[in-house]
């Protein structure tokens, strides 16, 4: 049975910082945000946008009233969650306005938590193959101001359907994950922000990557060779190339580069945005597909990695048609829509945060966000 990525979409939000703006605030050379890193803007968002505002506003773009009747299945990724108990999926799924008789729940493993997921939802279409699965990657990335990870921030949310004979992406049933015990980087329970080893965390990845592809070569007898592009979780856009360059040593220089020109259409969309976390690898996807010029039938290898760690290597065959199914217009007006901020107002925004202990009400214009908290409960503005 063929099952896949049916419909994908992304949000993120209305606002971003120019990182050249913020590089000469924190006194630092602007080239080493755009060239040292790979990024050129970071998507910011107000205390009335979370993950579950991104994850309703990504899903609006893909879902049917059709479709709502047979998901069977709410999958949210993230490491930013809402509440220590409740899942996100639960509200999501209302918000929706999703038939009743499902499942939601969330999935959390680092940014892998939205591998997880979609690996979770194919499983479960293998068993019932007229379900319908919706996985949602949501977090904001946020590290404080004037830190080292400052200019790795991001925010938004990746939604796909999963479903039997999709229209986009069949995944291949080759998959190679690795989990390995290690304190690359973490956020312990009441932390606002994460505690992160920087050169461990990027010697981590690398390792990670080499490992799973090894195995995967071994497993199946594949080389590069045997893909038209693959896809990295994208923490910042240089990191994915870091790792993909030491696959590439032994490659022959044509080889190397058509594999890295596809990469560079994959992470399009990564340097006006920043890091989505459980979000990065399919916001890459995204790019890469309305970007590379693929074609169908041809294989494209997906590298997932979650801090602490969990990596994934596994692939998909592009599906007849797919070019029709990609929302390329919508995305790329959403992206160039967005508003600038100062580094003043950025500042004002980050350091606005919500507090659910206070009752209050908000006004914002996204078509979902949040309208009020009242004894700790954030309630939404609904379409």
């Amino acid at each position: 049975m063929n099952v896949g990525i049916d419909k994908i979409s992304f949000f993120v939000p209305p606002y971003y910082v120019d990182m050249t703006d913020l590089a000469l605030a924190r006194e630092v050379d602007p080239n080493k945000f755009h060239i040292g890193i790979g990024q050129d803007k970071m998507a910011v968002n107000k205390k009335t946008q979370d993950i579950v505002t991104f994850a309703a506003n990504a899903a609006k773009n893909i879902l049917t009233d059709e479709d709502k009747k047979q998901i069977d299945m709410v999958i949210v990724g993230t490491e930013s969650g809402i509440d220590e108990s409740k899942a996100s999926a639960v509200v999501l799924h209302r918000l929706l306005g999703i038939q009743p008789f499902a499942r939601a729940f969330e999935i959390k493993e680092a940014c892998y938590a939205g591998t997880a997921a979609l690996q979770y939802a194919v499983a479960h279409i293998q068993s019932h193959p007229e379900s319908r699965v919706l996985v949602i990657a949501s977090d904001i990335a946020k590290y404080g101001l004037a830190s080292g990870g400052e200019p790795t921030q991001g925010a938004g949310a990746v939604a796909m359907l999963v479903s039997a004979a999709p229209r986009i992406l069949q995944l291949n049933d080759d998959s190679v994950a690795l989990t390995q015990d290690i304190y690359d980087f973490w956020r312990p329970v009441g932390h606002d922000y994460p505690m992160v080893d920087g050169q461990l965390s990027n010697e981590t990845y690398i390792q990670a990557f080499q490992k799973v592809w090894e195995e995967y070569q071994r497993r199946h007898n594949k080389s590069i060779a045997d893909f038209h592009a693959l896809a990295f979780h994208i923490p910042y856009t240089k990191m994915g190339k870091k790792a993909l360059l030491a696959a590439l040593e032994d490659e022959s220089s044509d080889e190397q580069e058509r594999i890295l020109n596809k990469y560079e259409s994959s992470i399009l969309y990564s340097r006006q945005v920043g890091n989505l976390y459980t979000g990065s690898l399919y916001l890459g996807l995204i790019s890469l597909l309305e970007n590379g010029g693929l074609d169908a039938g041809e294989q494209v290898g997906l590298f997932s990695y979650g801090s602490g760690t969990v990596a994934e290597f596994f692939s998909g065959t592009l599906v007849e048609g797919y070019q029709t199914q990609l929302l390329t217009d919508l995305h790329q007006k959403q992206l160039a829509e967005r508003k600038v901020l100062s580094i003043a107002e950025y500042e004002e925004i980050f350091n606005d945060v919500l507090n659910t202990d206070v009752d209050s009400e908000y006004e914002d214009s996204l078509l979902f966000s949040i309208t009020a908290t009242s004894n700790t409960v954030r309630a939404y503005k609904e379409k």
